[in-house]
C-alpha cells in the first residue's frame, strides 16, 4: 500500500476516493523512563527511550490507518496528516499518535 503525504501519487491515477482513515496508538510512559529522560533533558543528549517509544506508536498508527483503508477496499492513502500529543494521567504520562488520510484506489 502506498502512503503518501501528498493527495496526489505520480505518475498514478486516482479512481475511486473510499473516505477519510484513521489510526491512533497511545503509549504509556515508564515512570524510570519518565525520570532518566528528564535527566537527559537536563544535561543535554537524545532519549532513546522516548524515541524508541515515539517511533513505535507512530508505526502502530500508520499500520492501523492502512488496515481501515483496506477494509475500505483503498489500495493507497494520501493527504496522510501525523500529530503528536503528550498526555498527563495523575502522577504518569502518555504518548498519543494518531495518523489520517484519504483512503483511494489508485491505477
Amino acid at each position: 500500500m502506498i502512503v503518501s503525504t501528498t493527495n496526489t501519487i505520480e505518475g498514478r491515477r486516482i479512481v475511486e476516493y473510499k473516505g477519510v482513515v484513521t489510526g491512533e496508538a497511545i503509549l504509556g510512559a515508564n515512570i524510570f523512563r519518565d525520570f532518566f529522560a528528564g535527566i537527559r533533558d537536563i544535561v543535554g543528549g537524545r532519549s532513546g527511550a522516548y524515541e524508541k517509544s515515539l517511533r513505535e506508536a507512530r508505526q502502530i498508527a500508520l499500520r492501523e490507518m492502512e488496515e481501515e483503508a483496506a477494509r475500505l477496499g483503498g489500495n493507497s492513502v494520501i493527504g496522510v496528516d501525523l500529530d503528536y500529543e503528550n498526555i498527563s494521567a495523575g502522577s504518569g504520562s502518555m504518548l498519543m499518535v494518531s495518523a489520517s488520510g484519504t483512503a483511494v484506489v489508485i491505477e
